[in-house]
C-alpha cells in the first residue's frame, strides 16, 4: 500500500520510528562503517540480513504496542559527495537508494495491519558533517539533494525526510526538491545544547524560515540528534508553528555534539528517565505524535517510550 497521498502520520494517532541504526549496529554488533555510511551494508545479501534483523526488532515492537511505524531507509549518508569519498558513483547511488526502498517494502508485506500502518520514509542527510554548519545556498542544496530525492521519488517510498540539518539554507533546498518531484517531505533539525541550531538560529525561526521559503511544502517537522534537555528550551507551545512539529528522534546521552564526536564508547543514557522525558514533551507539544530515537538509542528506549507516552 502506498501513502504518499495520505500520509497516516498525520491523522493525529502515534507513530514510532526505530533507534539509532549506526550506533546499534556499530556497538552492539561490532560492525565498523566508513564515514559513518551504514548504506555500504547494502553491498552485500549478508549486509542486507543484518539490517533486516535490526528492522524487525521494531516491527515486532510496533506490533506489541499497537503503534503505527515509519521506517527510514538505511542512507543517510548514500548521496553525492559522501558517496564519491566512499567510491560510489551516481548509478550505484541511485541502485543503493533503489534497494534500500524495495527491502522495507518487502518487510511492510510481511508486518502492516489495517490499524499499524506501516510508513516507508526515504532517509537523506545533510550535505557536510550532521553537526557543522554550511555556507552553500538554499539553490545549491535543491541541486545537490535533488538526485537523491528523485531516486526516492521513483520508488514505492511515502515520503522522504531530511535529518540532522543544522541550518535552514539545507533545509530549504531539500523541501524545494521535494516538492519538485511530488514526494511529501518531512524536515528534522537538530539543536545545540542551548536549544539552538549551531548559526544561532531558533528552532522555531528555523521553521518559519523554511515555510516561508517553501509555501509551507514540508508536511511537517522533527527534532533528531539531540537529547530531551536540550531540546525542551526550543518549545513553545503557543507559537504559531508548534502544530508543524510533530516528531522528536532523540539522543540517548545528554553530552554535547562535540563530545560525543570526540567519544570511542556508546553512551546508552538511561531509558526510562528518556522516556519520562518524552512524555514531558509530548504533554508540553500534544501535537508531537512520531516518537523515535537517533545516536545510542535501541529497542530498549523505544519500549520505554511506548510505555511512558
Amino acid at each position: 500500500m502506498s501513502y504518499r497521498t495520505n500520509l497516516p502520520i498525520m491523522s493525529g494517532d502515534q507513530f514510532i520510528t526505530d533507534g539509532g541504526i549506526n550506533t546499534t549496529l556499530i556497538h552492539r554488533h561490532g560492525i565498523d562503517f566508513p564515514l559513518f555510511a551504514s548504506f555500504v551494508l547494502m553491498d552485500s545479501p549478508d549486509g542486507q540480513e543484518k539490517f533486516k534483523e535490526y528492522y524487525v526488532e521494531y516491527l515486532e515492537l510496533a506490533r506489541k504496542y499497537g503503534r503505527g511505524l515509519v521506517l527510514d531507509t538505511p542512507t543517510w549518508r548514500a548521496n553525492p559527495e559522501w558517496g564519491e569519498k566512499l567510491g560510489y558513483d551516481m548509478q550505484r547511488l541511485s541502485e543503493i537508494n533503489d534497494a534500500s526502498v524495495t527491502m522495507l517494502r518487502d518487510l511492510r508485506r510481511k508486518y502492516e495491519a489495517d490499524s499499524q500502518p506501516i510508513v516507508i520514509s526515504g532517509t537523506i542527510g545533510p550535505r557536510g558533517d550532521g553537526y557543522k554548519g554550511s555556507s552553500y545556498s538554499a539553490d545549491e542544496m535543491e541541486l545537490y539533494h535533488s538526485h537523491q530525492v528523485a531516486c526516492f521519488a521513483r520508488t514505492e517510498a511515502d515520503m522522504v525526510a531530511g535529518y540532522t540539518l543544522t541550518n535552514v539554507a539545507e533545509a530549504t533546498g531539500i523541501a524545494r526538491a521535494a516538492a519538485k518531484h511530488g514526494i511529501p517531505c518531512a524536515i528534522s533539525f537538530t539543536v545545540e545544547t542551548d536549544g539552538r541550531l549551531i548559526d544561532g538560529t531558533s528552532l522555531g525561526a528555523a521553521i518559519e524560515a523554511v515555510d516561508a521559503a517553501t509555501d509551507g511544502s514540508p508536511v511537517f517537522y522533527m527534532v533528531n540528534c539531540s537529547h530531551p534537555i536540550h531540546i525542551a528550551p526550543a518549545l513553545d507551545p503557543a507559537a504559531g508553528w508548534a502544530t508543524r512539529l510533530r516528531g522528536i528522534r532523540a539522543n540517548a546521552s545528554s553530552q554535547s555534539h562535540d563530545s560525543l564526536d570526540d567519544s570511542t564508547e556508546l553512551d546508552a543514557g538511561d531509558p526510562v528517565d528518556l522516556a519520562k522525558r518524552y512524555s514531558d514533551l509530548v504533554r508540553t507539544m500534544p501535537a508531537l505524535t512520531l516518537l523515535g530515537g537517533c545516536c545510542g538509542t535501541d529497542c530498549a528506549h523505544i519500549a520505554a517510550i511506548c510505555e511512558a507516552c
